[in-house]
């Protein structure tokens, strides 16, 4: 049935031609006077008296009626057959019949736009008992036409069928499978039993299995059929619930662990380079190697390489050299430019490859490392432009205890580690990915730290100050906050609300240069203070800060702690929010303002002694 309401004609219902069988005995045949019949001979056939004239006659006769049906049938055939498609052909209410390929095409494509709106529209669609909405942009719902085209050109073999018939090509419907199953996930929910993904994980280095388990849910493919088909007609479409069985056998993930995980931790690998020899230990592999089973539950093993580098990092530094970018230095409160060099790393994705076909070998586990040419991000051509030549912003915090102090050392190493940083117009700095780790092998020192709501000693403590630093000499650079937290507890040695704290690798903090400016990120450190400014181009005549008056404030409650070293005691912190208003003026007027706004708790009077009575 057409889309537009058009009648369609069952074939067995077409209008056909009677032709009448024409004996060319029947036709009258006259003598020579023009009189009456000659009567037919006994089989049928003139007499023999007839003369050459009379027979002459009756073959022209004869020959001009055949000439006749053949002109007729020849002209039938010729309409029937003109264009590409066959006649009568409609494809979504459109006429395409008697046209070529690129008529047809554009005809179909027309009708189409005209109706964009209603082919646009969110399709309902029913998982179960839940119903939802899915546009066809976001899962590349869309009738195919040249396909549709296509199809329409297989035309019956009979010209009475083309040139009297009527037939409704369905058209072509494309839909991407893998974008419509994801859409269809997030509504879906809860189908039955979630189908187990089956995966092998290591404890150390002792793999422990996860079997399968069949569950109910969505087929793809199927679910990509459906909405082929109940696309177009108007109705809900239904999308079947499916008995999803694991790609992976509970047989198979035996055989995985006895083939590969076992003996993949059994020895070390040896890594052999142009510059040494390099251990992967039996730790290293199993912090590596990835057993897990994709939505399917089809299990393909393979070595993680940012897993491996980071799991082998102590090794990969004696070989080799990272490479430096062009930046500048901040010397005398000039900039002076520092040149680029390239570096020396160990080819961790050909090394990944390489490692996993060792690793179910008990004996020869060795591997070749390549060392490749690592070229900067940033080179000497690069640098001046730029449009790094002016400091934008400065800020200070200050400490005590002298640089000696734990606190002040793990300060004094971060900021080192972040002086000179160039983060490009467009890019966003992560400061625990510049970072990474900040860990007892990286060198950092115990010193106070917040966890469980109280003062503790703990590896990086100090690092929140540096965070709170950097934040600020971002936040007055105009630059855009995409992640930072301040603390639970107010110290006073911060500005409220304006302040972050960190947690590597769970809490970070970010900040995006949206300027068209390059800029770097230059640090000073004193026995005192920590100081973060940032070099660019300046943007706004002035970035500054309102805020509101405290509100909702609370009072501390005193909490006696078990005495010990690992016990600090406090003088306990009101709890309050407060709004804090960052505010850009340009061209000696306010161009815009962001809010900020944050509750502190209040932090108890910590007493490092037992509850008196």
């Amino acid at each position: 049935m057409s889309l537009y309401g058009d009648k369609q004609v069952p074939a067995n219902e077409a209008p056909t031609v009677q032709v009448k069988a024409i004996s060319f005995a029947d036709v009258p045949a006259t003598g020579p006077s023009g009189g009456g019949a000659t009567p037919a001979g006994p089989a049928g056939t003139a007499p023999d008296n007839r003369t050459p004239r009379r027979r002459t006659r009756q073959a022209l006769i004869a020959g001009g009626a055949a000439a006749v049906v053949l002109a007729t049938i020849g002209v039938t055939t010729a309409y029937a057959y003109s264009g590409e498609v066959p006649r009568g052909t409609v494809v979504l209410g459109v006429d395409v019949g008697g046209k070529s390929r690129t008529e047809a095409a554009e005809a179909l494509r027309a009708d189409l736009t005209r109706r964009a709106q209603t082919l646009d529209a969110p399709v309902t669609v029913r998982i179960g008992e839940k119903t939802a909405q899915i546009k066809p942009a976001d899962v590349g719902l869309a009738v195919d036409v040249d396909a549709t085209v296509a199809a329409s050109l297989k035309a019956e073999a009979n010209p009475l069928s083309r040139l009297f018939g009527s037939r409704e090509v369905e058209p072509v419907v494309t839909v991407d499978a893998e974008r419509l199953d994801t859409e269809l996930r997030k509504v879906a929910g809860e189908l039955g039993p979630e189908m187990t993904v089956p995966r092998v994980t290591f404890t150390g280095t002792t793999p422990t299995a996860v079997y399968p388990k069949p569950g109910k849910g969505l087929n793809p493919e199927q679910s990509a059929q459906a909405v082929r088909t109940g696309w177009l007609s108007g109705e809900p479409v239904t999308i079947p619930v499916v008995d999803v069985q694991p790609a992976t056998s509970t047989e198979e993930v035996d055989r995985l662990i006895a083939q590969l995980a076992t003996p993949a931790v059994a020895a070390p690998v040896t890594v052999e380079t142009d510059k040494g020899k390099l251990t992967i230990s039996p730790a290293a592999i199993a912090k590596s190697l990835v057993l897990a089973g994709d939505k399917y539950g089809q299990i393909t093993p393979r070595v993680d390489e940012k897993k491996l580098r980071a799991a082998i990092s102590g090794q990969l530094a004696k070989v080799e050299v990272a490479p430096k970018d062009a930046t500048y230095s901040v010397q005398g409160g000039k900039l002076h430019p520092v040149t680029s060099k390239s570096g020396r790393q160990v080819d961790t994705a050909a090394l990944s490859r390489d490692l996993l076909a060792v690793l179910p070998n008990g004996v020869g586990r060795e591997v070749k490392g390549t060392l490749k040419a690592v070229q900067p991000k940033v080179t000497d051509d690069e640098l001046p432009t730029l449009g790094i030549k002016e400091k934008v912003s400065s800020f200070t915090t200050y400490f005590t205890g002298g640089l000696s102090h734990p606190r002040s050392h793990n300060i004094r190493l971060a900021a080192e580690e972040v002086d000179g940083a160039l983060v490009k117009s467009g890019e966003t700095f992560s400061l625990n990915n510049h970072t990474g780790p900040r860990g007892y092998a990286e060198g950092y020192r115990d010193a106070a730290v917040i966890s469980d709501g109280k003062l503790v000693p703990g590896v990086g403590g100090g690092i929140s100050q540096f965070t709170t630093t950097l934040f600020n000499a971002t936040y007055y650079a105009g630059l855009e906050d995409v992640q930072h937290k301040p603390h639970s507890y107010y110290f006073s040695s911060y500005p409220s609300v304006i302040e972050s704290t960190i947690i590597y690798p769970t809490l970070d903090f970010k900040f995006r240069n949206d300027t068209p400016h390059g800029l770097i990120i230059d640090t000073a450190v004193t026995n005192n203070s920590i100081t973060v400014s940032i070099w660019s181009t300046k943007v706004y005549d002035s970035v500054t800060t309102q805020w509101s008056p405290r509100r909702s404030i609370t009072r501390p409650e005193t909490v006696y702690l078990e005495p010990g070293p690992s016990c600090i005691a406090t003088n306990g912190i009101d709890g309050f929010t407060q709004d804090a208003w960052r505010i850009f003026r340009k061209d000696g007027k306010e161009i815009r303002r962001e809010k900020f706004t944050w509750r502190y708790e209040a932090e108890p009077r910590y007493r490092c002694e037992k509850k008196p009575n």
